[in-house]
């Protein structure tokens, strides 16, 4: 028999989960439509899953991984990927597609960066993604502490490759100067959707204000890699993708990724649409004629999804520029 690790409400694992969105508890239930085969994944079992388990453990560290509910978990875990989430499993912001944990963050963990440069070392890991919850509390939208866990990884690990997927740091000035200064060798900040659907879907944060970051991180340093990605089934049109491609490629980013929107809960913005493989192949194709250096376009495309196999992908992608 085939199991399958179901990310709708009618997996017994996400009830107990509930309580993680106080915020969305007087919303009425959202529609949740059933997910075709191609959106499928086996549950994660394997002896190299639990050992990527253990190492998180034993660190006390969070990943986006399991936070988000992420469909790629098993497979990534087996191959000791795992995407850490610094800055704690509490975010400030309350985006109606994320499953993250919303509420008032707790201080911040002086001793994090340690602790990831010994789990990466521990994992073995040839290329590191960093990713965190929105701090909106803090002065530097906790700039420096992403700045903190990049050194302590390039100590303790210098031949890892480090990608950072950060916050849109609203409003904090410096933010993003401070964290390119520790030269990651990606860094990734997510559009998630398009300019219309910001109001309900991620309304705390700023379409433009978004694009502008990432042109800020290139032009300081224009030979780091810029990554984006959004998601698609949120009820957009086809046109409006096209336009985001647009809008990135003006900020000169390298590396796109587009994915398909799974529903957390019925407490969560519902799937409008689930795209077939071929319209997200088409998307590609569309994205690389835009002049994307790399494309990661399919049902199951998430940020950090095969980062190390794509970062050696993009190096070569520019080589032959």
């Amino acid at each position: 028999m085939t199991v399958v690790h179901d990310l709708l409400n009618n997996d017994p694992r996400r009830v107990a989960r509930e309580e993680r969105h106080p915020e969305k508890a007087h919303r009425p239930d959202q529609p949740a439509l059933r997910k075709p085969d191609w959106i499928r994944v086996k549950a994660p079992v394997s002896a190299g899953y639990v050992e990527t388990q253990r190492i998180v453990r034993e660190s006390g560290l969070h990943t986006v991984c399991e936070e988000a509910g992420c469909p790629n978990i098993g497979e990534c875990w087996e191959k000791k990927h795992a995407t850490f989430m610094i800055m704690g499993d509490t975010c400030t912001r309350a985006c109606a597609f994320c499953n993250v944990k919303t509420g008032l963050p707790g201080a911040l963990d002086a001793a994090e960066p340690e602790h990831v440069a010994e789990a990466t070392r521990k994992l073995g890991l040839s290329h590191v993604v960093i990713t965190s919850v929105d701090r909106d509390d803090l002065d530097d939208g906790g700039a420096a502490h992403f700045a903190a866990v990049i050194r302590a990884i390039r100590a303790a690990c210098p031949k890892t490759t480090i990608e950072v997927l950060t916050p849109d740091f609203l409003r904090k000035d410096g933010a993003v100067q401070t964290v390119v200064a520790a030269r990651p060798d990606i860094f990734n900040h997510n559009l998630e959707t398009v300019p219309a659907k910001y109001l309900t879907v991620r309304p705390g944060a700023r379409y433009f204000a978004s694009i502008r970051l990432l042109q800020q991180a290139k032009e300081i340093d224009p030979a780091m890699f810029t990554k984006s990605g959004m998601m698609v089934g949120l009820g957009e049109e086809h046109n409006e993708v096209l336009q985001v491609m647009d809008d990135l490629r003006a900020a000169d980013v390298d590396f796109l990724t587009i994915g398909q929107y799974l529903q957390p809960s019925r407490k969560h913005h519902a799937v409008v649409r689930f795209l077939p493989p071929d319209e997200f192949e088409a998307l590609a194709a569309i994205a690389y004629a835009k002049g994307f250096l790399l494309v990661s376009a399919s049902p199951l495309t998430r940020s950090s999804h095969h980062a190390g196999e794509d970062f050696a992908r993009l190096k070569a992608a520019r080589a032959t520029r």
